[in-house]
This record gives structure tokens, C-alpha cells and sequence, in this order.
């Protein structure tokens, strides 16, 4: 489903970035799909860190609406990044190493750091085998300098897209500036990578 979308579709009809309560949001997955149908979107993606808590213990899943998801924090030797896994099922037993194990690994910065046991290769192998895409999170806060060579990496060990569309200034710009916009998307074009696009939302009330 994600390879249907195309660029005019990110946040005017389609958001695959979202993050609820049961991580780092402040809003209740319920009242996140009420808000975000209330805005005419056709489709969300909650992606909380680390956790799928929020398709166990709601009923979200049984509206089309959502795409199911999980935004993993990684490491790959001394890059930190994010790893979205989309429309997975969400009771394969091979993701179950790879989540966290407390509520702590889903909320604080600080414990996520600590995530070196969830390798690249291993992690987007599981992703596939549970019927899912593998998409690097907003590309230039990953904390790389040479962000194509970083790409080409997961590239080989499997990657299937980049989150291109993404409305925030860069997070770490003033320390890791390692790519423009446009030369996320140029990238992903090299390598045939599917182009995703989200507002990373995890505040109380829906954009």
C-alpha cells in the first residue's frame, strides 16, 4: 500500500508518521485516528518507538484507516538512526526481539540511546519476514556526514525506502547537517527507494 502513495499525498491525505501515548506522544491512538479522519486524511501510520502497544490494546487495526507500524531507534557502528517498519503484522514472533521491553525503552531519550542490540540486517530481515517495508526516518538527523554512504549500507541489507517528506527543520542541524531535502529525495532516487512522508507528530491535539 505504502508504494501507491505519491508525493501530493503526504499531508494532505496521508500521514505515516505518528506517534501516540503509548510512547513519546501525549495523545491516546483513538483520539488521534477520531482527529486526523476529522481532517480528511485517508490514512495514518502509528509509529511509536520500539512498541506496538497501542495495536495490542485498542481496536485501531480494525479500521483500514491505519496502517500498522513501529519506529525502531538504532544503531549501525556510530550511527544513530531510526528504522520505520510498516504494514507488518504485528503478532509475528520474529519482531518480538527487537521491541522493548518496558515502558522506559518506549518514552525516554535517553534508555532509547542504548539500543545497539537491534542490527541493521537483522532488524530488516525481520521486518520482511513479518510482511513489512523497511523506511529510514527522517534522513538528515541521522548522525552520519557522509549520508549516501550511510544509505548504501542498509541499502544492502535490505532497505526499501526513505521518509523524504518530513516537515520539521532539522533536528540536529547545527551539529550533523548531512544532507538538504533535495538531496534526500536525489538518493533515494539513485538507489529505487520507495518515498514516504510523515509529520512525526507526538503532540496532544492532531495537526
Amino acid at each position: 500500500m505504502i508504494e501507491t502513495f505519491k508525493k501530493e499525498d503526504f499531508y494532505n491525505s496521508v500521514d505515516l508518521h505518528v506517534h501516540s501515548s503509548f510512547s513519546d506522544g501525549l495523545s491516546k491512538p483513538e483520539r488521534i485516528v477520531e482527529q486526523a479522519k476529522a481532517k480528511g486524511l485517508k490514512h495514518i501510520a502509528i509509529s511509536d518507538h520500539n512498541t506496538l502497544r497501542a495495536y495490542y490494546e485498542t481496536d485501531i487495526l480494525k479500521d483500514s484507516f491505519v496502517i500498522p507500524a513501529v519506529e525502531f531507534d538504532c544503531w549501525c557502528a556510530t550511527v544513530f538512526y531510526h528504522l520505520l517498519a510498516y504494514e507488518i503484522d504485528i503478532h509475528s514472533d520474529v519482531l518480538k526481539p527487537f521491541l522493548a521491553k518496558n515502558e522506559r525503552q518506549t518514552k525516554t531519550d535517553i534508555v532509547r540511546l542504548f539500543s545497539f542490540h537491534r542490527h541493521p540486517k537483522r532488524l530488516i530481515a525481520a521486518i520482511h519476514a513479518a510482511g513489512g517495508y523497511a523506511v529510514l526516518a527522517h534522513p538528515a538527523c541521522c548522525t552520519t556526514l557522509n549520508l549516501e554512504r550511510f544509505v548504501k549500507k542498509l541499502v544492502g541489507y535490505g532497505l526499501d525506502g526513505m521518509e523524504v517528506y518530513y516537515p520539521y527543520s532539522l533536528r540536529l542541524s547545527k551539529v550533523f547537517r548531512c544532507a538538504s531535502y533535495e538531496r534526500i529525495e536525489d538518493i533515494a532516487d539513485k538507489y529505487g527507494l520507495i518515498k514516504t512522508g510523515g509529520t512525526d507528530f507526538h503532540g496532544e491535539r492532531y495537526l
